[in-house]
């Protein structure tokens, strides 16, 4: 048999320092031995004089070995340099894997699941290893590392998985590469006797691997003798109860389901094998992990993002909660939380008010989408809680449960609303991706929410169906059986409510429990889930009410889909204008005025580009639609702040009303809020930035300072003047991102701490000023930042400037070349619109230039500036930047 031996010193990012051997005795006869091949980092620690916090004991999968971890290895001894806490890291070689020993013979034995489990409790014995222990583990490694984890409850402090799975629902096939790989006759053929199964998952990373970092994984199978474990691992795959690991692995899957000690899982969501399922298999099984899911990321997670960065900065964060037993963790249950008394008190559920008016037959929803030619849809008060309720018992009894998730692919509506207020009664948690994500980010959304239930119209459902959206699905109308059959419908809404008792008395959710998970919309990034409890939905509604005084006699227009589910909530009726809501600009100022006659409704919400639209077709507007328009009082902008003009002009419309735009996003729907008048005052100062006023009622606002490499490294605080990124706490601030620890992590970064659930954090992504009367200027997104030799810009200062131009409608400013010396572009629409993108004549481009102190490399005009696929609304920089340094270098000027 091949004994072990050191790896080539040679290979990239592995310090050969860390590479050690270990002969561990067979079973109890000291006579019989195996050598194994392993990293350890625990000899750089004590060369620095680094005290030991813990063991991170990492085990590898099928076909990698221990160079996988050669990062965590190497960044534990760096960080504990830093300051953090010092994770010695044992990153092993299994038996016949790696450079360990080969062991298995090559006449088709191999290693069970369960020789393996006690292979790896022989060497951690062995090797003497004492707790606290975390284990970490990937591929078929994370079944053997929660194997020893489940077999040594004295020494296990902690939890880390990569894409790995402990369980196969019965009757659906096993990946689809592992089946070719297992078949009859492809076995040996695949992982043995040639590099195809070695090769196949090495292509899996994303982005490509080096060639050198592939020929070290490479380097251990260079022979197929020493691929033989590789087949052994690949034929150990328990594909049903008759395998000789099944038992084992059902073992496993029941002891994690035992395990109470801190968890984080890390997940690739592209990987083929892998999937997503099994992921909710182990957030159902250890239901208090966090999760990350690196988007974009692959079956090779840990060559496809810097995951050790995460990793070690989750180790910190629970640094007590791993090395103290007796620390209680926020979810067992020890203790209240201050404030949380005072929530319960407080909480008044959002669909009180249709309880309230359950006997009115006032309407509580008009739809206006009802066709050219028809009337307005007009739904009660008493229709809508019947209809609330009998659709909330019948999907109880078709199985829904508190909370599984339920995703919701419906246009606003009289539907749309009363579903949501159905799902929340019963403690069901509504998904609402928007439309104008486009089907890759609706795909990429639902799927990664992974919703148990998905209510669709047909276009809908016929995307769930050819993208293969999860959840059990339930159609928003009547289908013909042929229809229901080919896309996979088990339901109608209609069937549902049918089932349905509408005086049957159902568990109501507490405060605290998940209400609902909303998309942002991916205009920085993917878009990301944020998690809602019943008590934050709550309280938006509440600051809502109060700070624009919304009776039940107010009526609202809401050109906005996120406010759009509100009006039963604030107890007064709502009407959604005939429009498409994932295209905004498909608004007329004639359908805001026939919305605005229908329901006499005081207050409108547009969102900016559904009011370019209006104002644009005001020429439309009848002597008719103006008058109702003249009895408007309150008029919002949400979504995104938008300029003076833009915002006198739609007042011009309602000239009765007080103009608003509140400042606010997915996670904080509302923060601050200014008046007409108040930009109209603010635009009297020598401030940068777009002015959305002071915050509503008990928010908070702070800044924190920018660094000279464009960084926000700053305390937070309200000093005036100083531009950094904006961080803001609200009681509606949301609780997090749905399996995104990191991001979580990233936003809550250095934020004022606090146990009160009325006092969270969050960093917003905005940069901004505040000014000395304690009003929030918003200067752009911190990716947006230019950092020159002088220091950061913000882009936005210098785009009003450029904007003053009358040669130029929108201005864009962005930074090209590497960070720290970047040069200023300005890319400008122009009037009239330029029929092509180039350089800027001299005359403009000499008039821009005097616009602003900014220093320009250059000024570039396009026919028209990229928006973000959902508000129409913001400018897309960063990629405009990145065509920018195409064109600037000499690529053929295109638009961008």
């Amino acid at each position: 048999m091949a004994k072990a031996s050191l790896p080539p010193k040679d290979l990239p990012e592995l310090d050969p320092r860390f590479s050690r051997t270990l002969r561990v005795p067979v079973g109890g006869d000291r006579g019989a031995s195996h050598e194994w091949h392993y990293l350890d980092n625990r000899d750089a620690l004590a060369e620095r004089g680094i005290p030991v916090t813990g063991t991170i004991l990492a085990v590898h999968g099928n076909p990698t070995w221990s160079y996988l971890w050669r990062r965590l290895v190497a960044g534990s001894v760096d960080t504990a340099q830093a300051g953090a806490p010092a994770w010695r890291v044992i990153a092993v070689d299994q038996l016949d894997m790696g450079f360990s020993e080969r062991v298995s013979g090559t006449g088709g034995a191999h290693r069970t699941l369960a020789q393996r489990v006690r292979d790896l409790a022989a060497f951690t014995d062995e090797l003497g290893i004492e707790g606290p222990v975390v284990t970490l583990g990937h591929d078929w490694g994370g079944v053997v590392s929660l194997g020893w984890a489940v077999d040594h409850p004295d020494l296990l402090a902690g939890v880390l998985l990569l894409n790995t799975a402990v369980h196969h629902p019965d009757g659906v096939p096993i990946p689809a590469p592992l089946r070719l790989a297992g078949a009859r006759g492809m076995l040996s053929a695949s992982t043995v006797r040639s590099t195809a199964f070695l090769d196949t998952t090495l292509a899996l990373a994303s982005p490509a691997l080096a060639p050198a970092v592939k020929d070290a994984y490479r380097a251990p199978y260079r022979t197929a003798r020493r691929r033989h474990g590789i087949g052994g691992f690949v034929a150990d795959i328990p594909v049903g109860p008759g395998h000789e690991s099944f038992a084992e692995l059902e073992r496993i899957s029941a002891g994690v389901a035992a395990l109470t000690v801190p968890a984080l899982f890390l997940w690739g969501p592209r990987d083929p094998i892998f999937v997503d399922r099994y992921l909710d298999d182990l957030i159902g099984r250890m239901p208090h992990a966090d999760v990350h899911r690196f988007e974009g990321a692959g079956h090779l997670l840990a060559e496809d993002r810097p995951y050790q960065e995460t990793v070690l900065t989750w180790l910190d964060d629970n640094a007590d909660r791993l090395t103290h037993a007796d620390v209680s963790s926020p979810e067992d249950g020890h203790g209240e939380e201050a404030g949380e008394g005072q929530e319960e008190a407080s909480f008044t559920p959002l669909w009180r008010r249709l309880d309230d008016r359950r006997e009115d037959d006032d309407a509580a929803v008009i739809d206006m989408a009802t066709g050219a030619g028809r009337a307005p849809r007009r739904v009660s008060w008493r229709r809508l809680d019947d209809r609330v309720r009998r659709i909330a018992s019948g999907l109880t009894r078709i199985g829904v449960r508190p909370g599984d998730r339920v995703s919701l692919l419906v246009p606003p509506g009289p539907t749309l609303t009363a579903v949501v207020y159905a799902c929340l009664r019963i403690g069901a948690v509504v998904v609402v991706a928007d439309a104008g994500l486009g089907v890759r980010g609706l795909t990429r959304a639902v799927r990664g929410a992974r919703p148990d239930f998905l209510i669709g119209e047909t276009r809908g459902l016929a995307a769930a169906r050819a993208l293969g959206w999860p959840g059990v699905r339930i159609a928003a109308e009547g289908l013909s059986a042929p229809v229901r059959a080919a896309l996979g419908v088990s339901h109608s809404l209609g069937e549902v409510a049918a089932l349905g008792d509408p005086d049957e008395i159902l568990p109501a959710p507490g405060p605290r429990d998940t209400a609902a998970i909303l998309f942002t919309s991916g205009s920085t990034g993917p878009a990301k889930g944020v998690v809602y409890t019943h008590a934050q939905l709550s309280a938006l509604r509440d600051v809502l009410a109060a700070h624009f005084d919304i009776a039940a006699d107010t009526g609202l227009v809401t050109g906005f889909a996120p406010f759009a589910l509100l009006g039963p909530a604030l107890g007064t009726r709502s009407v959604t204008p005939d429009m498409d809501v994932s295209s905004p600009r498909t608004l007329t100022a004639a359908a805001v005025a026939a919305a605005v006659r229908a329901s006499d409704a005081r207050i409108v919400f547009l969102s900016p580009a559904a009011i370019l639209n209006v104002v644009a077709t005001a020429g439309e507007l009848t002597a008719g639609d103006r008058e109702a328009l003249g009895g408007v009082q309150t008029f919002l902008s949400t979504g995104a702040p938008i300029g003076r003009s833009l915002l006198e002009s739609s007042g011009e419309l309602m000239p009765n009303a007080t103009a608003h735009t509140p400042y606010g996003m997915t996670e904080c729907l509302l923060l601050t809020d200014i008046t007409l008048d108040g930009i109209r005052s603010a635009a009297t100062e020598p401030d940068d930035g777009v002015c959305v006023g002071t915050p509503i009622g008990s928010n908070r606002v702070l800044v924190s300072a920018l660094d000279h490499d464009g960084r926000a490294t700053g305390s937070p605080h309200a000093g005036p003047g100083v531009l950094g990124e904006i961080v803001v706490s609200a009681r509606h601030l949301k609780t997090g991102y749905d399996r995104l620890w990191a991001t979580d992590r990233a936003a809550e970064r250095d934020t004022p701490r606090t146990r009160s659930p009325d006092e969270r954090w969050h960093r917003t992504g905005d940069v901004g000023h505040l000014d000395d009367r304690g009003r929030l200027w918003v200067e752009g997104r911190l990716p947006h930042v230019i950092v020159t030799a002088t220091g950061p810009v913000a882009p936005v200062g210098a785009e009003q400037d450029i904007e003053t131009v009358p040669a130029v409608r929108r201005a864009a400013i962005v930074g090209i070349g590497p960070r720290g010396l970047q040069q200023v572009v300005a890319i400008v629409e122009t009037v009239p619109p330029s029929a092509r993108a180039a350089l800027a004549g001299p005359e403009l481009a000499a008039e821009i230039r005097a616009s602003t102190p900014l220093p320009l490399a250059a000024v570039l005009v396009v026919p028209r500036l990229p928006t973000d696929i959902r508000h129409n609304s913001k400018i897309d920089r960063s990629r405009l930047a990145r065509w920018a340094e195409g064109i600037l270098a000499g690529r053929k000027p295109t638009a961008p």
